[in-house]
Formats: C-alpha cells, structure tokens, sequence
C-alpha cells in the first residue's frame, strides 16, 4: 500500500462520515487554493487532518525532491544543488535584539527554492566556500510560505546543511545554463549567459518608502545576435571587474525574466552572482573625439572612435578632457572600462595626440538611415520632416517619465529619433526643416517591425547651416 493510501485510510477510520470521495474533493480544493505545483496529495491529507484537529501518526516521508514542497511541512530532508547564495545580513527586531539571515536558491532535476537560513546557520563554518553547482544535503528544515505564497525551505535551530561529495545525477551549472537567445517571460531562479553589449553603468535610486537603492545596468547578446537589457537591483561595480573588453562572456546565476519598457528583460537582486571575463590591468585606449556634451552634474560625455570604428562612451569625471575640442585625437588609460564604457577619473591618464588619418572623422563614419541595424550604435545626419512631440509616459511603478520624438530622413530613408528624460530636452530645441547632425544614437526594435534610434547620454544634437 502507498503512503498516500495509508494515510487516507487513517483519516478516514478517525472521520468515518467522510467519504473517499469527500476527501479527494477537498484535496483538489487544497492544491486548488495553495497550488498543485507545491502540494502533494499526501502533504494535502496532513492539512486536512489538521483542520479537522487530527494528528496523523504516520509521519510524512522526510526525503523529498523540490516540487514535492508545500508550506507547513517540518523535517524535510532532501538533496540539491546551489545556485545562488546571498552574504549573510544582520537585522535588528523591534525588541532591540538582532539575527542573523542568509538567502540562498538551491535546484535539483526539474525545479528550484529559496532557501532561508537563520541565526547562527547564517554563519555555519565553511558556508562561505560553498560554490554554485555544489552538492549539499539540507537536514530537518521547515517550510513556509513566503509573501508570494511559494515554499520557502528554512533551516534554523535543529536543522542543519552540509556538503555533499556523493554521484547526483542532477545536473551541474553548465547544464542547466540558458543563452540569452532562449530566454521567455515568466521564467525564474534561472543561470543565463550572454556576451556584453555596450555599456555597464550603475545607477542610483529612491524606491516607493524613500528608501536609497541601486542597480547595476547592461545588455547581453545572445547567440542569435539579440540583446536584452539586464537590471540586477542591489548591485553595484564593486562586483565586477574594473577593466572588462568588448564583447566579454558573462554569466548571472539567480535571475527572472519579466517585461519592461522595451520587451522583455533579465532581472536579478543582491543574491545574483555574476561571472564576468576581465580584471586584467588596462590598455590604452587611442580614438577621435565625435561629440563632447555636458550631463546634469557638469561632466563631460565624450562619445569616441578608434581605428577600428569602434565607438566609445568616454565619461570624465576629472575634468582631465577640459581642454580638448571635438575632432581631437587622445590617448587614455582609464580607471575602468566596460566593454566601449570607458570612465576617467583622478586616476586616469589622457594626452592629445598628433592627427592620425587611420582614425576616421565624424563625416566619415555617419550611417545612413537604410543601414540602420536593430542594437547597434550610430552617428548619422538628416532633416527634421516633423515639428517634436513631447508627452509623458506612466511607468509601472507611477513614474512620470517625459519621452519626446522626431520624424527624420535622409536620402535613403526615414526613421524616428526619440529620447527619454533629459534627452527629451534635446530633441526638443530642433525645428522642422532642420538638417541636423545626431552622434551616439541606439537602435531599438519599434511598433510593426520598424527600427527606433534613441538618444543617450553621449548623445549630441548639432544643427547645420
């Protein structure tokens, strides 16, 4: 006889106006309600029991894979892989005394759960070395449901983990990698790769309490040739590599899939462990000065090229490029540089060097509009053909955020140049008829299949005689 039918037996001899077929509706009624993915029928037979205040001797069976979770379960042992874990915080309750609390997401052959160790298994000895993909064994932990209403594995006083060296046959971290190409809306606890598309840069925020927050922003592209913009909240450049080239691998272990404001995105937290090629020390950089702007907080944004036609967005934050003009060709060692995001800060060097004709000017490396490909980065010239548009967009969070667009061509076609924010305001000094010259425009997928190019904040708008 089955567990499930053995405990069905006894809630029946201990309820006997109940019938077989009563107690499967009310199952279906329980895995209804909390969610068939994280109820047994055995685990719903507990709670039955225990709403009508009977205690079930036979014991649940403690060896457990993930999907078999369902909140209320105590005891559970079972055997997993890490994905991801989190530094262990310190938190204060409001009686003045504090805890300790570590997240970690561990996997095994067809699902994934947080896991939420307490106090002092915050700080179990050696839980600093466990890696992603290592083995562990999780020993009379308990389940509870979090504020999305999904099992929560927690493991504090009388629970324990460890390390295990066993065969698993489930699968390592290679394995259960995704490539950016493969990514769909909805999917969770998931390890992605991808190689960095442009930029990284960090971002600074207040959230809905007023609380400070940060993010660390990027795109990868995927095996296909696609990018998709990355969000990780909590994180800043303290965890990636000061010097990261072009086109580097990356992996983050822990992220979701959910849509933004142009498709969908990858997002993660503090727990999001990223793995990204680079940290060796810097090469110097030689390229043309394209454009050179002022942001809002009086640095310059310098948008650059070298001999290769690759583009770089150069941040100064040392006024080191203060005397150099457009068209002038530098020299620079950066503190950091991210991909083509390049900042300089006090501790970086920049000379001006002789012309060099192997450097194409900005004339020359203008795209035109028909050549205007989906992700990439462009300078290009053309005429207003319609009076800018202002309006204000309502983000999911309640944010205000002011987009302005103009229609403009050129003699190989037309296209839409917008901007968000302070770049509304650009977009907003041009007139119709206006030939204007645009640098450090980004193509994005449009409405209907068509190409939009944005402004950034490398982006200079310069009006032609």
């Amino acid at each position: 006889m089955s567990e499930f039918e053995t405990l069905l037996n006894k809630l029946l001899e201990q309820k006997p106006e109940l019938t077989r077929s009563d107690i499967e509706e009310m199952i279906k009624q329980k895995k209804e309600k909390i969610g068939a993915g994280y109820l047994t029928d055995q685990g719903a037979v507990f709670l039955i029991a225990s709403d009508f205040g009977i205690s079930l001797s036979e014991p649940l069976k403690t060896e457990m894979g993930l999907k078999d979770l369902y909140a209320g379960a105590k005891e559970i042992s079972l055997e997993t892989r890490v994905l991801n874990m989190s530094p262990a915080k310190q938190f204060s309750r409001k009686d003045g005394s504090s805890f300790f609390l570590r997240s970690m997401t561990v996997y095994d052959n067809n699902s994934t759960a947080s896991v939420k160790l307490w106090d002092e298994k915050a700080n179990l000895p050696g839980i600093e070395n466990i890696k992603p993909g290592d083995l562990i064994k999780i020993i009379k932990a308990y389940v509870k449901s979090d504020l999305n209403g999904e099992p929560t594995i927690n493991i504090g006083t009388g629970a324990n983990l460890q390390t295990v060296q066993n065969d698993s046959d489930i699968p390592n971290i290679d394995n259960i990698t995704k490539d950016v190409s493969e990514l769909q809306e909805g999917q969770k606890d998931l390890v992605v790769s991808g190689m960095i598309d442009g930029m990284i840069s960090g971002m600074e925020f207040t959230n809905s309490r007023g609380q400070p927050g940060k993010a660390l922003r990027m795109r990868l592209k995927g095996k296909d040739g696609n990018s998709m913009r990355v969000v990780l909240w909590g994180q800043d450049e303290s965890v990636i590599p000061n010097m990261i080239s072009q086109d580097a691998k990356v992996r983050l272990l822990g992220v979701k899939v959910r849509s933004g404001n142009q498709g969908i995105e990858i997002h993660g937290n503090e727990s999001t462990l990223i793995e990204i090629e680079g940290g060796k020390e810097a090469e110097p950089i030689i390229a043309r000065i394209l454009s050179i702007s002022t942001n809002e907080n009086g640095n310059k944004m310098i948008l650059g090229v070298d001999k290769d036609k690759k583009l770089f967005n150069i941040s100064d934050f040392s006024n080191s490029t203060n005397v150099f003009s457009e068209g002038d060709v530098i020299e620079l060692m950066p503190s950091k540089a991210y991909g083509n995001s390049i900042t300089l800060d006090d501790n970086s060097f920049v000379r001006k060097l002789d012309d060099d004709e192997k450097i194409l000017s900005l004339s020359k490396i203008r795209t035109k509009i028909n050549d205007v490909k989906v992700d990439g980065t462009y300078c290009i010239e053309a005429i207003v053909l319609k009076v800018p548009e202002r309006r204000e967009v309502q983000t999911k969070t309640g944010e205000s955020i002011a987009l302005s667009e103009m229609f403009v061509e050129d003699d190989t076609g037309q296209i839409w140049v917008k901007g968000w924010r302070n770049q509304a305001r650009l977009i907003e000094t041009c007139e119709i008829g206006e030939i204007i010259s645009i640098t450090g425009l980004n193509a994005r997928s449009g409405l209907e299949g068509r190409i939009d190019l944005f402004l950034t904040a490398f982006s200079k708008i310069t009006k032609k005689n």
